[in-house]
Parts: structure tokens; sequence; C-alpha cells
């Protein structure tokens, strides 16, 4: 069955982001198949990087998002805004600091975090690896399940957008217990919570360095979207382990994919590509700064980032 994923050309500003966003959902022929009551929107809040620094996704997107949803089935849908605490970030805090306790004043829309959540213990098998986790209720319950992204490089995984993002809605705060086998635990968070839509936020993508990409991707399915961008970003897909892991987990299938609306290399071509040395680098002094703010906050920063 064929996989679209839309790309979409955008003021890398966010102005005029619901026409932009609508034009993504044509370009997929989205509908959801059932009446819409209850939508809940995961972006990606990492650490309390501003979304101009490429971290974090824009609240703009989200706004539009909101606005485009009441437009399409009513100004009374119950609409909430998640994310989940992580081993170097509290979302209590993230929540202020980002901008989205303002836009929930603003769109009256409930903010949640995912930690507080009530939850089913899930398990599954994944690369013969028996994998538990705590998944969020409010995920598993909701009409429309939309996932909001950052197109995005990591150091670990090398990229980082719609799997990865759903991996960051565990419930567990102390992510980093799943570190020795993340790749693992990526696929199989995914093989457990399928959003209905995945929404990538590129209007500022982050490579060797930010860059205005002005652009947004659509797909029903979160593989797609992440094969598709995984080129955008300049890697062969199946150079990423998790994304050769979700194939040969039945995850996705690279041969259904259909990329829609702009090409490839409009974006491409635009995508400042990380190099090892720069890369090496960036995060060295990335993570200094991490420690320096767990002294003065008592927050805490994941072991694994002190391996660099």
């Amino acid at each position: 069955m064929e996989s679209k994923v839309g790309l979409v050309k955008a003021e890398p500003d966010g102005t005029r982001i619901k026409e932009h966003l609508a034009s993504a959902l044509d370009l997929i022929g989205f509908k959801p198949k059932n009446s819409v009551n209850s939508v809940v929107i995961k972006p990606n809040l990492c650490y309390y990087w501003d979304a101009a620094t490429g971290y974090t996704t824009d609240p703009k997107v989200v706004g539009g998002l909101i606005d485009l949803l009441r437009e399409q089935y009513g100004a009374d849908i119950d609409i909430k805004i998640v994310e989940a605490d992580a081993s170097a970030m509290q979302t209590r805090y993230a929540f202020p600091v980002l901008g989205y306790t303002k836009l929930a004043a603003e769109k009256d829309v409930v903010l949640l975090n995912l930690s507080e959540d009530a939850v089913e213990e899930r398990e599954i098998v994944v690369n013969r690896r028996k994998l538990s986790f705590k998944v969020p209720r409010t995920l598993l319950e909701s009409d429309l399940f939309v996932n909001v992204p950052k197109l995005k490089v990591m150091r670990v995984t090398h990229i980082t957008c719609g799997l990865k993002n759903i991996f960051g809605a565990i419930a567990l705060p102390k992510k980093f217990t799943y570190h020795p086998f993340l790749e693992e635990a990526i696929v199989g968070m995914n093989k457990l919570v399928h959003p209905h839509l995945t929404l990538v936020d590129g209007l500022v993508a982050l490579g060797r360095f930010p860059v205005r990409l002005g652009l947004v991707l659509a797909s029903e399915d979160t593989f797609s979207v992440d094969w598709v961008a995984a080129q955008i970003m300049g890697y062969k897909p199946l150079s990423i382990k998790f994304l050769k892991l979700a194939v040969r987990e039945g995850l996705g299938d690279p041969k259904n994919v259909a990329v829609v609306g702009e090409k490839i290399e409009t974006f491409r071509e635009n995508f400042p590509r990380e190099n090892n040395l720069t890369f090496k680098l960036k995060w060295r002094l990335q993570f200094a700064l991490l420690r320096a703010y767990r002294k003065v906050s008592g927050d805490v920063v994941p072991p694994v980032l002190e391996d660099i």
C-alpha cells in the first residue's frame, strides 16, 4: 500500500503556517477514519533550547495545527499538547520556557506531562530482545494523535525525526536506561504507539548548524517520514541503524514510500550536512553547557551524555 510523504515549501518564520499545513495534508489526502472529539499533539521539546536553534518544535507550527483542526472538526474539540520528562529536561519547565504555556493560554488547550499520565505497561520483542515500556494512556485513547517532530541530527542516531519523537513519549523520565539498545527501543515503542498523522517542523532545521530550511513534511506513516527525512539530511536511509531495523521488523517498507509535492533535492542541497569532526566538537560544547546547567538547577544529565 502506497505511503505518501508530502513536502511543502514554507516561510521559515512561520508566516502562513496554517495554509502550509493544509497544503501538506491535501497532498497526502489525509482524512481521519473516525469522528474526532479528542486530539493529542506531541511536539519535540528538547532540553530548553528555543525553536530558532533547530532543536525544538516551533509553537507557531502547533498553533497553526490547532487552528486548522478547529476549522475542520469544530471549536469544541478537546486538544492536548503533550510531552514527557527526559533525563535532562523537566516538562514543567520546558512548557513555559519554550513558549507552550503562552500558546496553551492563547488557544485554550491543555498541557499534559505524559510522565504524570496514567500508563499501560506494554511488552514487545524487537531483534530478539524483550522490551517493556510505560505507555501513556492518553496516546492510546485519543481520536486523533498528531506527532509533530523536528528535522534535526543527533549524535547517537545520526538523525532524529518522527520515530525518535515517539520514543520520547515514554512515560519513564530516565530514558537513558534504553540507550544500550536504543535502536531496538525506538522501533519497539513505534510498534506499540501509532500516530494517525506526522507533521514535521522543518522551518528551521538542524544540521551542522541551524538553517532556515522552510519545509513542512506530512505523512500518515511515521516510518515513511523518517525514510524521506534521512535523505533530506544527506544520509542513505539504510545507513541509519534504527531505520534498517525498522525495515527488518516490518515497521515500514521503503518500496511503499511515495514523495509528493516538492522534491527531496530542493531541500537536501540546502541542508548543512554534519561531518564527524565538527559533530564531535559541537556536542562536547553543548554537553559542557548541560553539565553547567545541571549544577545550577539540580536537574540531571544522563550518563550516556557524560561519555563524549
